[in-house]
């Protein structure tokens, strides 16, 4: 619905399990709404033109760049950020076992990245698991570490028998 005259609309969405009601720009971006609207600053706004992927939350499970993507377009989505991932899930005990962030600015773009991809493909090989970290930039360090936190991930995960990634 669209507020007469003002440019802005009445949308519901649910964030982490939580419904919202808003009023926003037909051209807010969901990182722009999650960020200042919401106070979901998880995401991060870098190249905020779709490169770097430092915004990425999932929408219905996927991983998708915030930055990319219109807050209107996710009525009816379930949208999760990092910060609804809750406690410390598998992905982000490997990343600190494995060391794979050093400054953390991309961290929660990865560490969304590789939680859908142990949801989705929990037997994901080395050739999946880099086909899906080229979504995302890490200027600080080399992606091996990130693929190792993966694959520790989920070796965790299938020696404990666990769906939590």
């Amino acid at each position: 619905m669209q507020a007469r005259g003002s440019g802005k609309r009445e949308v519901e969405l649910t964030v982490n399990g939580k419904r919202h009601q808003l009023t926003i720009r037909s051209a807010d971006t969901l990182l722009r709404v999650l960020r200042e609207s919401l106070g979901l600053t998880g995401a991060k706004a870098g190249c905020e033109n779709g490169d770097c992927g430092a915004c990425t939350v999932l929408v219905n499970g996927t991983p998708i760049k915030s930055c990319f993507m219109l807050a209107v377009e996710a009525p009816g989505s379930k949208v999760t950020t990092i910060e609804g991932l809750g406690g410390e899930t598998a992905v982000q005990q490997a990343f600190i076992e494995t060391f794979a962030f050093q400054c953390g600015f991309c961290t929660s773009g990865f560490i969304m990245v590789c939680h859908a991809l142990l949801q989705s493909k929990p037997d994901a090989d080395e050739d999946e698991i880099r086909g899906w970290l080229q979504s995302n930039l890490c200027r600080c360090t080399s992606y091996e570490e990130i693929q190792r936190a993966v694959q520790v991930a989920k070796a965790g995960l299938e020696q404990r028998g666990e769906q939590r990634v």
